[in-house]
């Protein structure tokens, strides 16, 4: 027994030997407090409730919400909120600290922030966010320990700050992101620290933490709203609206520490000046806690403040103040950089002293803050009556989906929207009642209209951060106008509101149902039908058949569902209610013979099979790109995408598939064996839909039978002979597409336009991969339009150089067919009006027929 015990203290005490190695560096909270300050014991530390210090270790997202909890339970000072669930099923949370006495009246005093004479007393509210992208994760920890300060301090400063502050802390924008990453570097890290910037801890494999669950960039969807976690807190967000709100990030290794004002010529021309004049206010006090520190960092430099999809501009229109910072990474626990041994405990420091300098600096000039939100709405007012158009009116006749997407997003937005309650006739286009709503400027979200319905196309700075065009509209290829003069517009009283809508189910003896092919989840309700095992077919032709005693004429693409031949039992039940589900309704056809065109046992019905779809993803493949796809696919129309890396296609039967699609890549590293293997099952009848760089390896293969613009053709559309050396930058943004919307001509003939009514649709381009002009014909679906550039910035020379180009082609490859799109069709999961090229790759792909001329 002694023996036993004596064995057990040994192997106790090794552990722990191993466990003090492991965290030399740890720390408590008070490391990155004020020096002497005071704090109640009835708090609980970070470190008594994770077991290890900030900066130790990484924790999980449950272990920052189990402290943040525990936070909550025993302090007066702080309320937590669930806000909503991610993908992976993970707690968005939001902690509400303030005094005692403005937490008992939080709901009065934020029911009073849509009156801003009603608020003008009510405390600053500052909103602080954290580690949006997931693998930079400081921002996190820095959260946990504000949160102690703030619940925990006796200082008297911090009361009496309480007392005039609301500070909302979201501590993980991304929590599927950060598990991700801190799984990660768990893994990899060693017993011994180790700071060679080469070891894995360093160097996340594909998918990043730094992305949601479908490989989304959580900071670009503020405007998007096309993800759950976007969508799970914008209520909040305009509930609160806050005064001020801090965006914690990180960077490169061998940056140092960065604070807004970012680059003063790079600010969206909607942000009022005095935007500016409070961000550099705030700016003061940055500078201040971090040159006590004697910490680097830097400002008015690098980053810009245009895109108002971040977290750091959403707020500023918005009648608020945002601020990115950004901390030099350290990617694991630590890095050597071109400033020395950079730790992650620094960078945790960093953003606590910018945390606490944020609510100091908007606390102490509250009411510069709180008259500026003021000025903000009554600026916004008469900016509206100041514009040569008084509103927008919009429609959407065929998608019903789309339509109700568009309307969500505006609703979301705080954006007043009228239904239209009789016809209305602009610009030779009649809008009808049933389907078209209005718009006007003069209302409180004048801005973030602006922002969304903007084809602005000529800038001050033309190098871009991120996106330079983004117009919802465009993107979800809804039509739309400004309106003028309003007389003889006609809408509600009152704005439009979501309601839920069922479509009745249509269950009879019919001798075949049909579905129309323009609504978004057509392919969805498709899938489901095939999946199934109910034979469907779609019509190459047009054809008019007589429905409830009225004819009706139905568009190629329409689907049939022929009662003859089906094998499936109770198969006019599942039909009726896979349609019911998704809402688009099942035509009940009584006889094969039709009207005019096509009678439904015509050859030009061709059978539709269900696609078995894989992907090539993992390294060298684009993560947003891949995710964007799998977002379409897989989570808005329920078609499961098999993906697979570049490195295990040698041992995939690509038979077992119909379909592979090919995002945005490096494909130079594919084997010879597997490049043998695709060519081989493409011509025995397989389909590759390549996008972007991955287009351009199938030509340069010789699969794809289409020339590509080089990039010496490129350079030389530039005149460089009297740039002088400060010319460099702006040259390279010259240059480049860093992202605008163009108008793309469709060929609505073709089986892969099926659901277009109208040739003009607007396309996403954020590359130069550029496609030659073709002369072989039928294999050009969609080319760029004669002056293309509908929205952002793009240099005039390869605006000219596009004009015409082919962006979508598809043609046979022996028995198999190739497609190929220049550009991203799924652009950031928001872009619904060219997704359905997607879809129509995979269901009609066989559907024609066009050879290439050798």
């Amino acid at each position: 027994m002694l023996l036993l015990l004596s064995r057990t203290l040994v192997l106790m005490l090794f552990i722990a030997s191993l466990t003090m190695n492991f965290t030399a560096h740890s720390t408590d909270v008070s490391t990155y407090l004020p020096n002497g300050a005071k704090y109640s014991e009835n708090v609980p530390t970070p470190e008594s409730s994770l077991g290890f210090g900030i900066g130790e270790r990484h924790p999980r997202h449950d272990q920052v919400l189990h402290y943040l909890q525990q936070v909550a339970t025993v302090s007066s000072r702080v309320n937590i909120e669930e806000i909503g669930r991610t993908t992976q099923f993970r707690s968005q949370v939001l902690l509400t600290i303030s005094s005692p006495e403005n937490l008992a009246n939080i709901d009065q005093i934020l029911a009073r922030r849509a009156d801003i004479e009603a608020s003008a007393k009510d405390p600053v509210v500052v909103w602080l966010g954290y580690s949006v992208h997931g693998d930079e994760i400081s921002g996190t920890n820095a959260a946990m320990v504000v949160a102690y300060h703030l619940a925990a301090s006796e200082d008297k400063a911090v009361k009496d700050m309480l007392n005039d502050t609301i500070i909302v802390i979201e501590p993980s924008l991304n929590p599927d992101g950060m598990d991700r990453f801190v799984n990660w570097v768990t893994t990899h890290r060693g017993i011994t620290e180790n700071p060679d910037p080469n070891h894995i801890e360093h160097h996340q494999n594909w998918r990043t933490g730094r992305t949601n669950h479908f490989g989304f960039d959580l900071n670009r969807d503020w405007l998007l709203l096309s993800q759950k976690e976007s969508q799970n807190r914008i209520p909040y967000f305009h509930q609160y609206q806050p005064n001020v709100l801090g965006d914690f990030h990180e960077m490169g290794a061998n940056g140092s520490y960065f604070f807004q004002p970012g680059i003063p010529t790079r600010t969206h021309p909607l942000t009022p000046t005095k935007n500016t004049e409070l961000t550099q206010l705030l700016a003061t006090y940055h500078a201040k806690v971090l040159d006590d520190k004697g910490r680097l960092y830097y400002s008015e430099e690098s980053f810009d403040d245009f895109y108002y999809g971040k977290g750091s501009t959403y707020p500023d229109i918005n009648g608020g103040i945002g601020v990115l910072f950004e901390q030099a990474s350290s990617r694991g626990f630590q890095q050597e950089t071109v400033n020395g041994l950079l730790t992650f405990e620094y960078g945790v420091q960093n953003h606590v002293l910018t945390s606490l300098s944020t609510i100091e600096g908007a606390w102490k000039n509250q009411a510069e803050f709180k008259a500026y939100r003021k000025d903000f709405y009554q600026l916004a007012q008469q900016q509206a009556s100041d514009e040569n158009f008084n509103g927008y009116i919009f429609t959407e006749t065929k998608d019903n989906y789309r339509l109700k997407v568009f309307l969500n997003k505006l609703q979301q937005h705080q954006i007043k929207v009228y239904p239209l309650t009789q016809d209305y006739k602009i610009n030779d286009i009649t809008y009808i009642a049933e389907q078209s709503y209005y718009i006007p400027l003069a209302q409180a979200q004048y801005r973030v209209i602006k922002a969304l319905f903007n084809q602005q196309k000529n800038f001050q700075d033309n190098t871009f951060y991120d996106v330079s065009g983004w117009t919802l509209p465009l993107a979800m290829n809804i039509k739309f106008a400004q309106v003028g003069r309003t007389w003889g517009l006609k809408t509600q009283d009152l704005p439009w509101q979501p309601s839920s809508e069922k479509t009745l189910k249509t269950v009879s003896s019919a001798y075949a149902y049909v579905f129309e092919w323009h609504d978004f989840l057509a392919p969805k309700l498709l899938h489901k039908l095939t999946s199934a095992g109910i034979n469907t077919k779609v019509a190459t032709k047009v054809f008019s058949a007589t429905v409830n005693g009225v004819t009706k004429a139905f568009d190629k693409g329409t689907i049939i569902i022929p009662a003859g031949n089906q094998n499936v039992d109770n198969w006019r039940n599942i039909s009726s209610d896979f349609a019911a589900n998704n809402q688009i309704p099942l035509i009940a056809l009584d006889t094969g013979l039709t009207v005019k065109g096509i009678d439904l046992g015509s050859s030009s019905f061709r059978p539709i099979s269900t696609p078995k779809v894989l992907m090539v993803g993992g390294k060298d493949t684009s993560q947003y790109e891949a995710g964007e796809m799998l977002y379409y696919l897989d989570n808005l129309l329920e078609i499961p995408v098999t993906v697979v890396e570049m490195q295990r296609l040698t041992a995939v039967n690509f038979a077992d598939y119909s379909h592979i699609i090919m995002v945005d890549g490096k494909y130079g590293k594919l084997n010879g064996l597997v490049f043998n293997k695709l060519k081989s099952w493409l011509t025995s009848g397989g389909v590759v839909f390549g996008q972007k760089r991955a287009a351009r390896w199938l030509s340069d293969k010789e699969l794809l039978k289409m020339d590509f613009v080089n990039k010496d053709h490129i350079d030389q559309l530039f005149d460089t002979e009297k740039l002088t050396y400060s010319d460099k930058e702006s040259l390279a943004g010259r240059k480049r597409i860093a992202g605008a919307i163009y108008q793309a001509e469709l060929d609505t003939s073709h089986p892969l336009a099926y659901g277009y009514q109208a040739s003009e649709l607007p396309v996403f381009r954020n590359s130069t991969v550029i496609m030659e002009q073709t002369t072989t014909p039928f294999i050009s679906i969609a080319k760029y339009s004669h002056a293309p550039l509908l929205s952002g910035y793009t240099d005039q020379n390869l605006v000219n150089r596009l004009a015409n180009n082919p962006t979508l082609v598809a043609h046979n490859v022996g028995k198999g067919r190739v497609i190929a799109s220049t550009d991203d069709l799924a652009f950031r999961g928001y872009f619904l009006g060219s997704m359905k090229i997607i879809a129509n790759s995979l269901f009609f792909s066989k559907a024609f027929n066009a050879r290439p001329a050798e």
